[in-house]
């Protein structure tokens, strides 16, 4: 059996997203391009209603080319246990406020059983500084946290 990676939304707007003059952001691009044509297929991929709600939003035609992808990959439903999960990495300050989608995303995870989360959100998501932290509370409220990374790191090198 496939190890199961989550695909976070901005991993599917980076892989369908024009070129940009960014230079951090192109090397986001090219290495998301790089995973999934390289790596993609070594995992079982899935994704979340939440991704596929954010994937949505935002300019139609870059929303059709997210969806377009997102359809093709399995959907995790949210569920309560998920969503209270999420409330609690809130709560305790590990997520702001502000930021509950991104704690929703580890939640499903979580619940879900999925080894990894890929994301190029590192802000809140892939944070070094948060991730023990994460882990920690994850664990203690009786799930096995998902490994939180990038493309980069899940390249087999």
């Amino acid at each position: 059996m496939k190890e199961l990676v989550y695909i976070e939304t901005t991993i599917v707007s980076y892989l369908t997203a024009r070129p940009t003059r960014d230079m951090v952001i192109a090397a986001h691009q090219e290495l998301t391009r790089q995973w999934w044509n390289s790596r993609a297929s070594a995992f079982d991929l899935l994704v979340s209603e939440l991704v596929r709600e954010e994937a949505a939003m935002g300019d139609p035609e870059a929303a059709k080319n997210r969806l377009d992808i997102i359809d093709q990959i399995p959907i995790l439903k949210v569920t309560n246990t998920a969503v209270e999960l999420a409330n609690h990495l809130v709560s305790v300050g590990l997520v702001p406020t502000g930021s509950a989608a991104d704690a929703l995303h580890i939640a499903i995870t979580a619940v879900n059983g999925v080894n990894y989360l890929l994301t190029w959100n590192c802000k809140h998501l892939a944070n070094a500084i948060l991730r023990f932290r994460i882990e920690e509370m994850v664990e203690g409220s009786g799930f096995n946290c998902p490994i939180i990374c990038t493309p980069e790191e899940l390249m087999e090198e």
